[in-house]
């Protein structure tokens, strides 16, 4: 799964059950100052799974972080590693293979994928403009694996939103 043509590392993610509380560490101890928050309720996305996400991302010494609020507990795939008794938690939950090029590209690196082994539990789409899915790799690797596509231009312009440490000069 990850030695594929166009496939990269890009992301490391966690789910929290309070974004503020996360951004905060973030900033207080791990000295990343701001992130570009959303949520996913953009019109045109498309999910096998409908759940409202905050998110929150920053790109960090070459690799986005990205945390993930799943909002009224409505997330089971981003919720079930958070303590059910409302404790403050941020947990580790998937890395992002980011598969550059084509729609097409994206298409033949899911396709080469066996589904056995790498057991696709979410999916995902944006217009024509972004593609995603998850695979279960929790008994090998202990987390998840994002795959995501996206059109270079969108890419570019959801990139320019996000904020870069250190700041580039």
């Amino acid at each position: 799964m990850f030695p594929r043509p166009h496939a990269r590392h890009s992301q490391i993610a966690y789910v929290t059950n309070d974004l503020d509380r996360a951004l905060a560490i973030w900033r207080d101890e791990f000295g990343v100052p701001a992130f570009h928050v959303f949520t996913n309720d953009m019109p045109g996305l498309e999910s096998s799974h409908a759940y409202p996400l905050k998110i929150a991302l920053a790109h960090v010494g070459g690799t986005e972080i990205e945390l993930i609020e799943p909002l009224h507990g409505r997330a089971p795939l981003h919720a079930e590693p958070l303590p059910r008794d409302g404790s403050f938690a941020m947990c580790f939950h998937h890395v992002a293979m980011r598969i550059e090029g084509t729609l097409a590209d994206f298409e033949a690196h899911m396709a080469s994928l066996d589904p056995v082994r790498h057991p696709v539990v979410w999916t995902g789409a944006f217009a024509d403009l972004m593609r995603y899915a998850y695979t279960d790799e929790r008994l090998t690797l202990g987390h998840y694996v994002e795959h995501v596509w996206f059109d270079p231009g969108f890419y570019q312009q959801l990139a320019s939103a996000i904020p870069v440490y250190p700041e580039e000069l």
